[in-house]
């Protein structure tokens, strides 16, 4: 495992100084890479994808875990240096060890070695959200996942109808997944220590999909509904349609609701129509 020492002297070595433009924030403490671990559920047979190794701490502690470790990295130096650093750490799994110089909004099934059943990630704040439903839309074989995001991303991604902070985040990813917290992670464990603490949200894709409406439609109609929370369903969709009260009495949604009272089934209802 990597603790303090180890990351500042990986850090040196490649005169890395952290950016807040990548989200760089790297894990130092072993104990929190252990509980992401074990919070993840993994078995021997799984093939891991993690975004944004960085420096490796995560990615030493999920080898043993996982029957293949995809890591994508966005960073050249730091992919560069990752295997050296698992031969260094742990060479009786480094085989296992699979590095991609990759924008993770970017990646495709193409791009990848194997196919990932979970994806285990200390996620970049500002795209955390746009990442996850990438991956989930562009890699069906991804079954579950376990990130860390920041706290407020995370109660975002978990929450569900009637909390104030239920929104797009919390719909989109329903529609591929259920999700729940799993956990917080205080600032010390970081270098640098960001300035909001964060949280773990755990997920598992639906068996089935929860409706062979368009996705892109479905979406739309999310966004359209929360562009303005204040706003009912009648006000916040009769820009987007003119029959809005017809197609909601059709769908069986009261067009007096807002967008935080529906379920990600409401939507669907209403995309269906």
């Amino acid at each position: 495992m990597l603790g303090p020492a180890e990351v500042r002297r990986l850090a040196a070595e490649l005169d890395i100084r952290p950016t807040k433009k990548l989200g760089q924030n790297f894990v130092h403490d072993p104990n929190t890479v252990r509980k992401i671990v074990t919070a993840a559920e993994l078995t021997e047979d799984d093939v891991v994808l993690e975004v944004g190794p960085g420096l490796g701490s995560l990615t030493l502690a999920l080898l043993p875990s996982a029957s293949q470790v995809v890591a994508v990295e966005i960073d050249p130096p730091l992919a560069q240096r990752l295997p050296q650093t698992v031969q260094e750490m742990d060479p009786e799994n480094a085989h296992k060890l699979h590095v991609v110089l990759k924008d993770a909004m970017k990646v495709t099934r193409e791009d990848l070695p194997f196919q990932p059943t979970a994806i285990v990630a200390n996620l970049p704040y500002n795209v955390a959200v746009p990442v996850v439903l990438h991956l989930l839309a562009e890699l069906p074989s991804l079954q579950k996942g376990l990130v860390m995001v920041q706290a407020e991303v995370a109660d975002r991604m978990a929450a569900k109808p009637g909390n104030k902070i239920y929104g797009v985040p919390s719909v989109k990813l329903a529609w591929y997944a259920e999700a729940k917290k799993a956990g917080a992670i205080g600032k010390n464990v970081f270098w640098p220590a960001p300035n909001v603490d964060s949280g773990l949200v755990w997920f598992q894709r639906h068996e089935k999909p929860l409706s062979t409406v368009d996705r892109s439609k479905l979406f739309k109609i999310v966004d359209a509904a929360f562009a303005q929370r204040r706003k009912t369903l009648r006000a916040a969709l009769k820009a987007h349609t003119p029959n809005v009260d017809e197609l909601l009495e059709k769908a069986g949604v009261d067009p007096q609701l807002r967008g935080e009272q529906l379920s990600v089934i409401d939507f669907i209802r209403i995309a269906e129509v």
